[in-house]
This record gives structure tokens, C-alpha cells and sequence, in this order.
């Protein structure tokens, strides 16, 4: 039998912590800008060489529909990060070695799956979504293209969380890199040399997918650490399934929410015309700016709490989740500033036509001055997360921020005929949400919960596990 190497005690559950969750986040947080950059480059090229119909095609209802699909999968698979931290943590050679090869079973599987769901339901969702008669044949095509890709787009996730479940960051970082500057090249290549339109836009983005694929099965497979991928040993192991299944589905149920209410917000942002879509197209790659560093934060906190918690240092949780906070916030205030004074800037990059701007610039001046009221919803509910607990932080999540974004846009919108009363429905969503988590948080009983559970889980499998400074 091939003997691979225990983890040895590592900066994560050792070590000073707000240098440590520096050192983990900003890997991440230039891996996320890489893919921030990678999805901007296909908005940027199309909507200044073949038109906004184009833009608002690659982005918008696409973007939307795309999110929605994959959510539920993504999200079951950040139960397998979870668990994988935690047995990693816990320095359980065969443990993580079940859990990796499930969760590459998974991948597999659930791509396929969303690969056939995806070609066949698009079209039929992007005319029920109400997509402008002259963008939808461009998303179609887009959105069909990318379909194809999806499983290389699961390998390349599901892969990439493994290997920032055992703390390496820094490998993602790279892949993703390579894979950007290939799509961007592609995208130069086949939509201003060769003029394919959408159609080169989305071919960049599949063989880059593919090549993304390629390379974090290739580290996988060559490491010799515990967390060593085996091809032929790809299967579904059921009790750690269950365990990853447990822990991820709130949260792919809580992405799902997430889209459906961002659909519906969709469909009414479309009512407003082409100028519209195209300028919350903008938007959201400007906005996605913001969301980079913030789930940066998230993959840190939850990684940083997951691993912690494996090994019984609960004390850290706590430390880190205010430290993580801190700095969010800060970086909050700083985005907010810059891209209300910037936006402008950035939002000519994508597109000259004026009446494009003018309708992004009202968006964006609604809605950066309040990123701080999201941060909380990131950092408590990744905290949370790693240690199991998803299942309460998905229904906070999905009242505060689902339900009632969905409840504002039916009731507020049809009163106020105005894409400002749409707009509105996200820092109204977000304060409520985030007074809801830090009541939770306060109160305590989620990680008493969880301590119970992870000693009664050692005391059945015979293991032993002390924890320090619980509450």
C-alpha cells in the first residue's frame, strides 16, 4: 500500500491568526480577481467590438440563468471543502482520502447532469426571463457553449477547494492565471481577428475551462500528501456523501434562492429595455469587484474555522471571525469610496454609448455606499459553516435576503416604475440578514451545538479530540 504523508501542524490552527488569514486570503483573493478578470475580459471585448445586445448577451440573463443551475451543485460541493478541512484538521489520513475521491466523484457525476440539464432548459428559461428579442439568439449561443464546458468547470472547482481545504491557496491562484490569459488571448483572437461574436467569446471560455481542468487534476494526482487523487479509486464513498451532503446542501438550497430571486430581479430589470440590461451587465462585473473579496474572506474564514474546529482549538474560531470582520469592513469602506468617485471610468471601458452609462452610473451611486451591510452575512456565515452548521445560517439567508428581496420586487416595483426601486431591494435585504446572523452568532447555542456533535461523533468511531476554550 503507497504510504502518503500526515499533514504537519500548520500556521491555520497554530498559528498568529490575523497574519495567517492574511497569508490564506490574498491567494484567494488574487485567484477570485483572475476569474473576476476572466468573466470582465468577455463583456469588455464584446461590448466594445460587436455591440451591447452582445454585452448585455454574455452577462445579464445568462449570468443569471448560469447561477442559478450551478448553485445547487457548487454549493453541495462546498460541503466537501468543509469536510475535507475538518478531517484534514484533524490529521485523518483515510478520512480525507474517502472525502477527496467522493468528492471528484461528485463533480463528474453533477456535471454531466448539469451539462444535458443546462443545453436543453436554456433556451426556454432565457424567453420566460423576458430577454430582449435582439440579445437572445447571442445568449443562446453563449450560454449553450458554456454548458459544454461544465464538467471541466466542476473538475477544476470541486479540485480547487480541495486544495484550499488543506490550506493551499496558492495553486488555485496559478491555475487560474493561466487559464485567464489563455481565455483572454482566445477571446482577442476569435472575436476581434476572427469576428465569430459571442460565439468566440464563448469557445475562449470552454478551452480555457478545459485547460483549468487539466491542471488541478494534475496536481491532485502528483501530490504525496493525504489529500492524493487516485483515478481508478474515483467513487462515491455513501457515509462520507452523506456527511458532505449534510453539510452542503443549505447551502446549494441557499444558492438556488439566491438566483431565483436574482431571476426575478433579472426579468425586471429587462422590462426597463436593452440600455438597461446592458448597463446591469456593467454593473455586475463592476460589482463583482466587491464579491471577489468578499467570498475571498468567506473561502478564508470558513477554511480557517473548518480546520480549527477539526482540531478542538474553538478559542480560534471566535479570534478569527473578528479579525476577519475588521477587515472586511475596511475594505468595504475603501471599495465604496473608490468606485463611487471611479465608476464612471470603469464604466466606459465597457461600452461609449452614452445612455449606457447614464442608467449604470444611477445603479452603481444606489448601491456601492452600501456594501458594509453585507459583510457580516460572509464572514458569521463561513465561520458557521465550517464547523457544520449550515442548515439554520440557509434559512436566515433565504427569508432575509431571498423572500423578502422577492417580496419587494412584487410589492415596492409595480408602485415605483423606477430601476432605482429595483436596486433598492439589495441594501434593504442585506441589513435585515446581517442583524438576523449577529443575533445568532451572540446567542452562542450554534457551536455548543456542534461541539456536542463532533464529541459524540469521536466517542462512536473510538477517537478522542480535546477542545480549548469552547465559548
Amino acid at each position: 500500500m503507497e504510504e502518503q504523508a500526515l499533514p504537519a501542524q500548520n500556521s491555520i490552527t497554530s498559528g498568529v491568526i490575523w497574519k495567517t488569514l492574511l497569508s490564506f486570503f490574498f491567494p484567494i483573493l488574487l485567484g477570485t480577481f483572475f476569474q473576476q478578470l476572466y468573466n470582465t475580459a468577455d463583456a469588455v471585448i464584446v461590448g466594445r467590438f460587436v455591440g451591447k445586445e452582445a454585452l448585455a448577451a454574455v452577462g445579464g440573463a445568462t449570468s443569471t440563468l448560469i447561477n442559478l443551475l450551478v448553485g445547487l451543485f457548487v454549493g453541495i460541493s462546498s460541503g466537501a471543502a468543509v469536510v475535507i478541512s475538518q478531517l484534514y484538521g484533524a490529521r485523518d489520513s483515510d478520512g480525507t482520502q474517502r472525502a477527496v475521491h467522493t468528492t471528484m466523484a461528485f463533480a463528474l457525476a453533477g456535471g454531466f447532469a448539469l451539462m444535458i440539464i443546462g443545453w436543453i432548459i436554456s433556451p426556454m428559461a432565457l424567453v420566460a426571463m423576458n430577454t430582449p428579442a435582439d440579445v437572445l439568439p447571442h445568449s443562446i449561443t453563449y450560454i449553450r457553449i458554456y454548458f459544454l464546458g461544465i464538467i471541466a468547470n466542476f473538475i477544476y472547482n470541486m479540485g480547487s477547494g480541495i486544495l484550499r481545504a488543506v490550506g493551499d491557496s496558492r495553486r488555485p491562484l496559478y491555475f487560474l492565471m493561466a487559464c485567464c490569459l489563455v481565455n483572454i488571448v482566445l477571446d482577442i483572437l476569435l472575436v476581434v481577428y476572427i469576428p465569430l461574436g459571442v460565439l468566440g467569446v464563448a469557445l475562449g471560455t470552454f478551452f480555457s475551462q478545459i485547460i483549468s481542468a487539466v491542471l488541478v487534476i494534475l496536481s491532485l494526482t502528483r501530490t504525496t500528501q493525504i489529500y492524493h487523487l487516485k483515478p481508478r479509486q474515483i467513487a462515491f464513498d455513501p457515509t462520507m456523501l452523506g456527511r458532505i451532503v449534510v453539510i452542503g446542501l443549505p447551502a446549494g438550497l441557499q444558492s438556488v434562492m439566491y438566483s431565483i430571486s436574482n431571476i426575478i430581479i433579472q426579468s425586471s430589470i429587462n422590462t426597463f429595455g436593452v440600455d438597461a440590461a446592458a448597463a446591469w451587465t456593467a454593473y455586475g462585473k463592476i460589482d463583482g469587484f466587491f464579491w471577489m473579496i468578499m467570498g475571498a474572506f468567506g473561502v478564508a474564514i470558513t477554511t480557517f474555522s473548518g480546520q480549527n474546529f477539526g482540531a478542538g482549538r474553538y478559542d480560534r474560531i471566535h479570534k478569527s471571525v473578528w479579525v476577519c470582520m475588521g477587515m472586511s469592513a475596511g475594505t468595504a469602506i475603501f471599495l465604496s469610496v473608490a468606485l463611487f468617485f471611479g465608476g464612471g471610468v470603469i464604466y466606459r471601458l465597457f461600452t461609449p454609448d452614452a445612455a449606457v452609462v447614464e442608467q449604470g452610473m444611477v445603479i452603481l451611486r444606489l448601491l456601492v455606499p452600501t456594501y458594509i451591510t453585507y459583510i457580516a452575512i460572509e464572514i458569521l456565515s463561513g465561520a458557521m459553516r465550517g464547523t457544520g452548521d449550515s442548515i439554520i445560517p440557509m434559512m436566515i439567508t433565504c427569508v432575509g435576503i431571498c423572500v423578502l428581496r422577492v417580496a419587494w420586487i412584487m410589492v415596492a416595483v409595480p408602485q415605483w416604475r423606477d430601476i432605482r426601486c429595483v436596486c433598492l431591494s439589495y441594501p434593504i435585504t442585506w441589513s435585515t440578514t446581517s442583524i438576523c446572523f449577529l443575533v445568532y452568532y451572540f446567542q452562542g447555542g450554534w457551536l455548543r451545538r456542534r461541539i456536542a456533535a463532533q464529541r459524540q461523533q469521536l466517542a462512536g468511531g473510538g477517537g478522542e479530540q480535546a477542545g480549548q476554550g469552547a465559548e
